[in-house]
């Protein structure tokens, strides 16, 4: 148990060092040289480590430092200790900590340290972790919805103090993460409904590419047939192609990091195998035979990385690969003019465009949504669900056709029936 040291009194002692007592026993006090100057109260404690630790008070607060002591008492036995002096530090030496340990892909970091620089730190940055309080991040999260940003986008910062904060609990600074308080009104996710294309429009769009190039016509086929990413479809190759399996190996991504193309493993490192269609293959055989597969070199996951040569099915008239930013601009956005089409951003992308249509023509031939997660390379199938669950068919049909099959049970016996019973 620790105890409680007076600073500014002490019992008075004789010539001898004995302590002086009055009639009752009790021990004189005197001032001592630090009377009236500072926190009057010490309550030293040994911390769980065996280290000797103290937390001082002012006048008038005895009550004060003994409920203090009481508290660390609990907290030891209980597992719960946290050193005061871990509360002080700050919000951005936990998330560099936090930063060091997410996901290795460049992009992904780069992405990540923009956020932290320009939307985080000028909040939390420089606050001792033991004063971000719940009230801290209510003011934060209504500053956000001050400045208007979306949703998704709001979601995604109060997530990377979660994750900081949560780093801090499980290194012990702090007891609990002010982020999960009940008076912290989170912000949600919203998934935009996904329109997809008509048939018609995917013809149209096919044509154009072809009029800017007609190497490029077998984006639409890949990826409608596919389902992929945009980077993804840029770093296909005829190698990834199982033709006895009739599966694609989704192995890599092109992708373009700060001022450097590169390959990388597709988006959170996971690579897929995806059914692959005989309509689909016979598509790809027949563009090979003008457009032949060209080896491109490029570094592995980071600009240092290692050279990577891999033959892939789309590239310009040079044989070199782009970025999905280029390929936008030079290729992909020019066609919607070519075909005598309105470009609508967002809706228009190659991914709202092509692999929002793979989705929804699995789902219209009964595919699961656990599948349908694994093919577009989804961690989650609850966020596939979410995005493509307007798309899924009604089930009310099959539901009456499945009582009506079943309507025997319930029907009366016929008069033959009761005379056999």
């Amino acid at each position: 148990m620790g105890h409680i040291d007076d600073r500014w009194w002490r019992p008075k002692k004789d010539e001898n060092g004995d302590v002086i007592v009055n009639g009752r026993g009790k021990p004189v006090m005197e001032k001592t040289e630090l009377f009236g100057r500072g926190m009057r109260y010490r309550a030293r404690y040994v911390d769980p480590d065996g280290a000797e630790r103290g937390k001082s008070f002012p006048d008038k607060q005895k009550g004060r430092a003994e409920d203090f002591l009481i508290e660390v008492e609990s907290d030891k036995r209980e597992g719960k200790y946290i050193d005061p002096k871990a509360t002080r530090k700050t919000f951005r030496q936990q998330g560099e900590s936090w930063f060091r340990a997410q996901s290795a892909d460049p992009a992904s970091r780069e992405t990540l340290r923009s956020r932290l620089d320009s939307r985080v730190y000028p909040e939390f940055g420089d606050l001792p972790l033991g004063k971000v309080l719940p009230s801290t991040v209510r003011d934060w999260v209504s500053k956000l919805d001050e400045k208007k940003y979306s949703d998704n986008y709001k979601a995604v910062l109060f997530d990377i103090v979660v994750g900081v904060l949560d780093t801090a609990v499980d290194d012990r600074l702090i007891r609990t993460n002010p982020c999960h308080a009940k008076t912290i009104r989170r912000p949600v996710r919203k998934s935009p409904k996904v329109i997809v294309w008509q048939d018609d429009r995917v013809s149209l769009v096919r044509s154009g590419l072809a009029k800017v190039d007609k190497r490029y016509s077998i984006v639409i086929p890949i990826g409608v047939g596919l389902g992929l990413r945009q980077g993804e479809l840029l770093g296909i190759s005829p190698a990834d192609i199982d033709r006895e399996a009739m599966t694609v190996h989704v192995q890599r991504q092109v992708k373009y990091v700060k001022g450097v193309l590169m390959f990388a493993l597709p988006k959170r490192e996971k690579t897929r195998y995806v059914p692959l269609s005989t309509a689909l293959l016979d598509a790809i055989d027949e563009h090979l035979k003008t457009f032949p597969a060209q080896a491109v070199t490029l570094p592995w996951a980071a600009a240092d990385g290692e050279m990577v040569t891999v033959s892939l099915l789309i590239t310009n008239s040079k044989g070199a690969t782009m970025s999905g930013d280029l390929f936008g601009k030079v290729v992909w956005k020019p066609a919607f003019g070519k075909a005598g089409l309105e470009y609508v951003n967002r809706a228009d992308g190659m991914h709202s465009g092509l692999r929002h249509l793979y989705a929804s023509k699995l789902l219209s031939r009964g595919v699961s949504v656990k599948e349908l997660a694994d093919y577009l390379g989804h961690e989650d199938p609850g966020f596939t669900l979410r995005v493509y669950t307007h798309l899924l068919s009604s089930s009310h049909e099959r539901a009456r056709q499945a009582v009506d099959e079943s309507a025997h049970i319930w029907e009366p016996p016929s008069e033959n029936g009761l005379e056999a019973a």
